[in-house]
C-alpha cells in the first residue's frame, strides 16, 4: 500500500516512469472494458490512448490515494470516454460482442495475460489457451455491467475482493456475489464446461466466496 501511495505521489508530480508503470497495470483492464463497448480493436485502442491521455491531464487533481479508488476513476474515465464517441456519431452505443480479433497476440489483455501467467506453455497450448479465452470473453457480453466490472477487477486487474468492494463501492459480501453469479452465467453460458484453467485465474466452483 504505501509503495503505491509512493508510486502514485510521484505520478501526480508527473514523473514519467510512475505514469509508465500505472499505464501497464492499468491497461488490460481499460483496454477490456472499452472493447466491450465499440466496434472494432482500431476503436478500442484510440480510446484507450484517449484515456490514458485523460490520466496524464488529471491525475494533479485526484483524490483517490488507493488503487482502488485510482482504478474507479481510471474505469469512469473510460466510460465517459466511450459514451463521448458515440455521441460524436449522434447514435446510442449498440451491444457489440467480443470477436477475436480484439486479442491478438499483439493487442493487450487476454494473450498478455494468459502468457504472463503460464510463461512455460508450448505453442499448441497457447493457441488452445487463447481460443479458451475467446469463448469466456463473448460469454462475458451476456452479463451485467457490475458483473463485467467485477470479472474486470478479480480477473484481469487481479485485484483482492476488498480492493474490488472499495472499487465499486460495494462491501465484501456484495462483490462475492456478483463474482459468484457472473461465474455461475458464464458456466452456464459456455455450455456447463469447466473455465479455461489458463485463462482464468478464479474458478467457478468457488461457492466458498458467496456469504
Amino acid at each position: 500500500m504505501e509503495a503505491f501511495k509512493g508510486q502514485l505521489d510521484r505520478a501526480r508530480r508527473g514523473e514519467p516512469e510512475a505514469l509508465s508503470v500505472l499505464y501497464r497495470q492499468l491497461l488490460p483492464g481499460v483496454f477490456g472494458s472499452i472493447a466491450a463497448r465499440v466496434p472494432d480493436r482500431a476503436t478500442a485502442e484510440d480510446l484507450t490512448s484517449e484515456v490514458f491521455v485523460k490520466m496524464v491531464e488529471g491525475i494533479s487533481r485526484l483524490r483517490a490515494s488507493d488503487e482502488a479508488g485510482v482504478a474507479a476513476w481510471i474505469l469512469q474515465i473510460a466510460r465517459v470516454t466511450v459514451a463521448g464517441y458515440y455521441r460524436q456519431r449522434e447514435r446510442q452505443p449498440a451491444f457489440v460482442s467480443l470477436e477475436p480479433r480484439f486479442w491478438e497476440e499483439e493487442a493487450p489483455g487476454a494473450n498478455q495475460l494468459i502468457y504472463a501467467r503460464n510463461p512455460d506453455l508450448d505453442p499448441a497450448q497457447r493457441v488452445e489457451a487463447r481460443d479458451e479465452w475467446e469463448a469466456v470473453v463473448k460469454a462475458i457480453n451476456t452479463l451485467t455491467e457490475e458483473q463485467r466490472l467485477v470479472l474486470v477487477g478479480r480477473l484481469i486487474l487481479g485485484y483482492d475482493v476488498s480492493t474490488v468492494a472499495r472499487m465499486l463501492g460495494k462491501n465484501a459480501n456484495a462483490v462475492k456475489a456478483l463474482q459468484f453469479r457472473a461465474l455461475q452465467s458464464l458456466q452456464r453460458v459456455l455450455g456447463n464446461q469447466r473455465a479455461p484453467e489458463h485463462a482464468l485465474p478464479i474458478s467457478t466452483s468457488q461457492k466458498e466466496d458467496v456469504p
